[in-house]
């Protein structure tokens, strides 16, 4: 009897919980449904933004000299970017017809997306999609292909416009990146290994990020893998509020983190490659760096906050205004200036020839200094200036990816004031170059024991340099040169 009455209050127990439980399911349903709903669905997004997502291919005749350590060269690429050009396993075999070309000769092929901006055919991509290229090919989702024709492509930004012969194409609708929220949902849609309109979506992870070499970007955990470089990341509002530009990678795949351009700032780009084929940004002529705490403490300035001036160009508009090296440049017109970055921004900014107010940090005060703005060389150098119809461009800068190695040509000034006869800037050093310790500012006098006086030279000398060896360049750093040693990433 005492048995039974111990068991019968744990099986009503039971009962009702699971009463409980169904009542509970039953009531909540709508809830669920409610909640279900709330989900975003892309759906409706692609079927309207899809169509005026393009595919595009490039193809670029290889030199003689590229044939050696190509696969290294595309690696280095792959780890810091997606989309860009990729050896043919073929090795350049045609796709039909002899165009009068050697058929035979070595071809890199690529592959990106883009998005049109207009219903005439201008298509909006990333530079280093179309970089070098001899071809590029559009490729609608309908299937059909045209022949593109390179407007445009700024470097630093990333940002290039090409053009195709159409009419009543779709076109994308452009929102505002600068009210993006961090945490809302986004959409990208691109050409991932060359699978056309492929969708995938996340949320926005940060805003602006400094992994661009001009622009803050815009980081999402939206999945963004080889291919899909110059699609749109599009908003739930299906407008594209940037350009899918960047991964970051340990082993070359996606690992959760990818960037964009911001849509405001591309279409500013867009707008000059449109009206002239290229950028013109202004020219300041120092070399800044980030302040550190214990520094900015020490020199009485507070906070962190400012880029100090490392070194002033001889005849800049920097010198011609008074900047000084040790100087603490805080704001550019009022605007206020954080950090180095901050700094190049707000200058390139500035139309050439404009005045701008410098405030700078010297020696314990606060000084303004009014400095008219110069024009930065690398615009008058940009890939897509004056483009033939075959899309042929010189790019700005050399890229040598496999080394980390970005450089640009020394002015005639600047190799006056230095007093050289060969020479060529250094741009930017990532991977293999930034470990044997060179860095933006740097001069490369010589490779391998020869003197470089171009960066046609620069190119022609590293083509030849054997890959399998520490490569010796001889470097300028201020006064001092010094032979450092690169060893090319395997």
């Amino acid at each position: 009897m005492h048995a039974v009455n111990r068991l019968i209050p744990t099986r009503t127990r039971f009962l009702l919980s699971g009463s409980a439980l169904a009542l509970a399911l039953m009531l909540g349903q709508p809830a669920a449904l409610a909640q279900a709903r709330e989900l975003p669905d892309f759906t409706e997004l692609v079927e309207r933004v899809g169509p005026a997502v393009v595919n595009i291919r490039t193809a670029e005749k290889m030199k003689p000299a590229e044939g050696q350590g190509e696969m290294n060269e595309q690696m280095q690429e792959f780890f810091r970017r997606f989309g860009v050009p990729v050896p043919n396993p073929r090795r350049g075999a045609p796709r039909g017809g002899n165009n009068g070309e050697d058929e035979d000769a070595p071809t890199r092929r690529g592959v990106g997306s883009g998005f049109i901006l207009s219903a005439d055919g201008y298509v909006m991509t990333n530079a280093h999609v179309v970089q070098g290229a001899d071809e590029v090919i559009v490729t609608m989702t309908d299937k059909r292909e045209f022949k593109a024709k390179i407007i445009g492509a700024d470097q630093r930004s990333d940002v290039a416009v090409v053009k195709v012969e159409a009419s009543g194409l779709p076109v994308v609708k452009l929102g505002d990146s600068t009210k993006s929220k961090v945490g809302e949902w986004v959409m990208a849609i691109g050409s991932p290994f060359g699978l056309d309109n492929s969708v995938t979506a996340g949320i926005i992870s940060a805003k602006q990020r400094d992994t661009g070499e001009l622009l803050p970007l815009i980081q999402t955990d939206v999945a963004i893998n080889p291919g899909n470089s110059g699609g749109p990341l599009v908003n739930m509002r299906g407008e594209v509020i940037g350009i899918n530009s960047q991964i970051y990678s340990q082993s070359g795949g996606y690992m959760g983190i990818s960037f964009a351009i911001p849509i405001a700032d591309a279409i500013r780009v867009a707008d000059e490659l449109r009206a002239g084929g290229r950028v013109v940004r202004g020219f300041l002529g120092v070399l800044p760096d980030d302040i550190t705490k214990e520094v900015a403490e020490a020199i009485g300035l507070g906070k962190p906050a400012g880029a100090v001036v490392r070194n002033v160009t001889a005849g800049s508009p920097a010198e011609k205004a008074g900047v000084e090296g040790g100087d603490v440049i805080t704001k550019v017109d009022g605007k206020p200036v954080d950090k180095a970055a901050d700094l190049r921004r707000l200058i390139a900014a500035v139309k050439p020839g404009a005045k701008a107010t410098l405030t700078v940090f010297r020696r314990g005060a606060y000084k303004d200094l009014v400095v008219t703005i110069g024009e930065d060389e690398r615009s008058k150098r940009q890939l897509g200036a004056a483009a033939g119809t075959d899309g042929e461009a010189t790019p700005a800068t050399a890229p040598s990816t496999a080394l980390g190695l970005k450089v640009s040509e020394l002015t005639d000034a600047q190799r006056k004031e230095r007093k050289l006869s060969a020479g060529v800037k250094v741009d930017s050093a990532t991977g293999a170059a930034a470990r044997a310790g060179l860095r933006e500012g740097d001069l490369i006098l010589a490779v391998d024991n020869v003197e470089v006086a171009s960066v046609k030279a620069f190119q022609a000398q590293i083509g030849k340099a054997d890959k399998t060896k520490a490569i010796n360049l001889l470097v300028r750093r201020d006064d001092v040169t010094s032979f450092v040693l690169l060893k090319p990433a395997r």
